[in-house]
């Protein structure tokens, strides 16, 4: 397949009337780092974006920041850090769960697939701190839309349809988006020893407390045996975590409140500073599934009071299946056994018995073709969606299929 590699935005009309004019399916990347999600995409050429790259502008005070598309999330990061600020939805890096090299992920990648971390579940997602877009339509048309220019005339919220369309709605070439200050002080306190619906219980108290808890997770034994940390694997236990952030009195304040009212739920341990970042960051990433490569993996988002339902269910069904849970129960993380029919996919959705969605992230190309790796869509959820996409892609030249089937393919 030829690869387009786009240096400049002015290099893209002639590309798009190309495809147009031969109804030539393009497949849409930056570093490539996250073509595994999705159903495989069937492209006659490739339009890779990685090289449209930089900070375009980056105003601290204002709390804003446009970049290109191209541009690496470590980039963004780094210049943020020298601010002292950040991306509130703490972006995962989803490359080594993939069986990629870490710090592949572009800007354009975050928001073209709504990645958020642990955070989300106080900070909100990825497409709430989107601002702006610039790009090109599958119409060959360029756009420029979001909170610093004109309302655009079609009259949806673009912003909200590109995030999380996974490249299949428009070519997205800059980005504008909220940034917020980095807090002063960043603590974990950790609880050892819980089983999953007593850690589902104590995240619900904590993250409905007074104390401000940025987020909440649960790691099984044998989930928090893979960390680095030592205060982590020490306890040889579940572990319980809470995070808690802010200026400096404040965090301390918080965090010893959290504590005393968590002192006879288990036993106490916490962390600080860079141990505490290596945390989430382990969490965010699923990185205790990035070592055997085999096992399919699924990202299951639903009602945290189901969260322990759903765990009895999936365990049942599948005893050897691991998972751990984020968003203080409301994402669970699912590593199915070897040999697991379709990868576990009816257990996984079948257990879903109060709603939510089940994403496959990690599964062979074989896989992701014959299963469904988004929720299925109602009928008439599947027809406004193909509306939308078709209002921006007549022709669907960008990432064809790679969301759901679209006519003419299984």
């Amino acid at each position: 397949m030829d690869i387009f590699d786009i240096s400049d935005e002015g290099q893209i009309p002639d590309i798009l009337d190309w495809a147009l004019s031969g109804k030539k399916a393009l497949q849409i990347q930056g570093n490539n780092s996250k073509a595994a999600l999705g159903r495989p995409v069937h492209a006659d050429a490739g339009l890779r974006l990685a090289g449209l790259e930089g900070v375009e502008m980056h105003e601290p005070a204002e709390l804003v920041m446009q970049a290109k598309a191209g541009t690496s999330l470590m980039t963004v990061q780094d210049v943020l850090k020298q601010a002292g600020q950040k991306l509130a939805f703490s972006p995962p890096d989803y490359g080594p769960l993939l069986g990629l090299d870490p710090g592949l992920s572009t800007i354009g990648g975050v928001f073209g697939c709504n990645l958020s971390g642990s955070a989300r579940i106080k900070a909100g997602a990825a497409r709430d701190h989107l601002l702006g877009v610039r790009g090109f339509s599958g119409r060959g048309e360029a756009f420029q839309t979001g909170s610093r220019v004109m309302k655009n005339v079609t009259g949806y919220d673009l912003c909200k349809l590109v995030c999380g369309s996974y490249g299949t709605i428009a070519l997205c070439t800059s980005l504008t988006f909220k940034v917020l200050p980095r807090p002063e002080k960043s603590r974990t306190v950790l609880v050892f020893g819980l089983q999953s619906e007593q850690a589902v219980t104590a995240m619900r108290d904590a993250l409905s407390s007074v104390h401000e808890v940025s987020a909440a997770a649960y790691l099984p034994a044998e989930i928090a045996a893979r960390t680095d940390i030592g205060h982590v694997t020490n306890g040889m236990a579940s572990v319980t975590a809470f995070l808690v952030e802010g200026p400096a009195p404040s965090a301390e304040y918080r965090c010893a409140a959290l504590r005393d009212e968590m002192k006879d739920v288990g036993s106490l341990e916490e962390l600080h500073g860079h141990n505490s970042e290596k945390f989430w960051t382990f969490t965010g990433n699923a990185s205790a599934f990035t070592g055997d490569m085999q096992r399919v993996v699924w990202r299951v988002s639903i009602p945290p009071a189901s969260a322990s339902a759903y765990i009895e269910a999936l365990s049942g069904a599948h005893p050897e299946a691991e998972y751990f849970m984020d968003w203080g129960g409301g994402l669970i993380w699912v590593a199915m056994p070897e040999g697991a029919e379709d990868g576990g996919e009816d257990v996984i959705r079948n257990a879903m018995k109060e709603g939510g969605h089940a994403t496959l992230i990690r599964g062979s190309a074989a896989l992701r073709e014959r299963i469904s790796p988004f929720q299925p869509q109602s009928k008439a959820m599947n027809i406004l969606s193909e509306k939308v996409r078709k209002g921006f892609d007549p022709e669907g030249i960008f990432n064809p299929g790679r969301m759901y089937p679209v006519e003419g393919q299984g």
